[in-house]
């Protein structure tokens, strides 16, 4: 026994031996033909070397051969002047968020996440970097709208919509500005030579006029992957410019008279309707649109988390931490896309002109809709509500409330403006589902 584990151990030694005889014989051996031999440097080669590297050297000395991750060239411009302009166009969505109030849960983030994607080198916003990382799992995928939508079902209170069921068609008519700027983006590539966007490109840029961010996201992500950054940037910056944009429109066309129009109190809502809403939903949604079902099933499975009483802990988690999680997550995506490369190109700046016409329409469709029903109406309706009709919940509520208030102190819109505003989150969605069923 002895003698045949010495003889093993005799064994073992002289293959080690062989193997490193070999090893030794061999020329190409990376031990022999890879030594890296540091090489001394003087203190000014040092500081030359580390000036290289540095941002400053980047926007001093723009290259002629830098590509992006799709191999276009980007330009020197671009690489220098345009992220110095994106920085401010960055510190402007700041200012508008921490100074003025507007949307901070949506622009620090989408503020953040530009100043990072502007940052020469340092390749953020790439498909290696943290924010491309993020970008490819939850927006490209459409996976954070979705989540998104099932936190807002959470904290929606269908019940001034049922409560006052007309209002529905508020909603309904601030889509208008979705279907109207489908036309003009066909329009701006039929009549310009600047502009190439597609009947599908064409229905994603659209979806901007509803005011409704993951709407654009999920119907951008199947449409139009390549104008995704950019509609979902658009989508996103008018949400938060709603107490911007919305005022002056909504004062243009209606009166003063018009303006202190009072509603009148809206119905107690049943907790049994209240249940049965989401599921009623979904269903017609089913039979009707199926392909519409991913965002409306997200919004009834949200909202029914929140009416059945039955799951609080579920629903608290929607409500707050999941849909702050995804919030933080999506605006830093979003802000990826503001990259100088990306956002100071024709098609993007294009983009977000059609946005704004889009969201414009939509708003004084549903003012103008509102005036309308008033002429067939016994209970008049104040066509500030109307405003509510796109989706950007729950701010242009307050707008509108914050507009009837300039006009009489006493006059409380904000429960009245709440139905056509979830309305206008149904609708928005509704017509992404037609638009998709229509052009994918």
């Amino acid at each position: 026994m002895v003698g045949g584990v010495k003889g093993l151990f005799l064994k073992f030694i002289l293959a080690v031996f062989l193997g490193a005889f070999c090893l030794a014989d061999v020329p190409n051996s990376p031990e022999n033909s890879q030594k890296v031999e540091y090489k001394q440097k003087s203190m000014s080669e040092l500081f030359s070397s580390f000036y290289k590297t540095t941002g400053i050297y980047a926007f001093l000395n723009p290259s002629d051969e830098l590509k992006d991750h799709a191999g276009a060239k980007i330009s020197k411009f671009n690489q220098s002047y345009g992220r110095i302009i994106m920085f401010f166009v960055c510190f402007l969505l700041f200012y508008l968020a921490i100074k003025r109030g507007f949307e901070p849960l949506l622009l620090i983030p989408i503020g953040f996440g530009g100043l990072l994607a502007n940052i020469p080198i340092a390749d953020i916003a790439g498909p290696e970097g943290f924010l491309g990382i993020i970008y490819n799992f939850g927006i490209q995928t459409g996976l954070f709208p979705l989540i998104i939508f099932m936190g807002v079902g959470a904290m929606t209170d269908f019940g001034p919509l049922l409560a006052n069921p007309k209002t529905a068609m508020l909603g309904g008519a601030a889509q208008f500005g979705i279907f109207a700027t489908l036309i003009g983006a066909l329009a701006l590539s039929q009549y310009t030579e600047i502009f190439n966007f597609s009947l599908a490109d064409a229905a994603a840029i659209g979806i901007i006029g509803g005011a409704d961010g993951p709407t654009a996201i999920f119907l951008a992500s199947r449409l139009a992957p390549d104008l995704l950054g950019a509609i979902a940037v658009a989508a996103y910056s008018y949400m938060a410019l709603v107490p911007i944009i919305q005022p002056p429109i909504m004062r243009a066309l209606t009166t003063k008279d018009e303006r202190k129009i009072r509603m009148v109190q809206l119905r107690e809502v049943s907790k049994r309707e209240k249940i049965m809403f989401p599921i009623t939903l979904l269903m017609l949604c089913v039979i009707i649109l199926p392909d519409a079902t991913p965002l409306i099933g997200a919004l009834a499975f949200g909202n029914l988390i929140r009416e059945c009483g039955v799951v609080a802990r579920l629903s608290d988690t929607l409500q707050n931490a999941l849909i702050n999680i995804v919030t933080i997550f999506l605006g830093l995506s979003v802000g990826s896309k503001l990259a100088a490369e990306k956002f100071l190109v024709p098609n993007t700046l294009g983009i977000l002109l059609l946005g704004l016409i889009a969201f414009a329409i939509g708003t004084a469709s549903g003012v103008i809709m509102a005036k309308i029903m008033n002429k067939f109406s016994k209970d008049k309706i104040n066509p500030l509500i109307g405003a509510a009709g796109v989706s950007a919940v729950p701010m242009a509520a307050r707008v509108v409330n914050k507009e009837g208030v300039k006009e009489d102190c006493n006059n409380i819109l904000l429960m009245h403006a709440m139905g056509p505003n979830v309305s206008g989150v149904v609708g928005s969605a509704v017509a992404a589902g037609v638009l998709l069923s229509i052009f994918k």
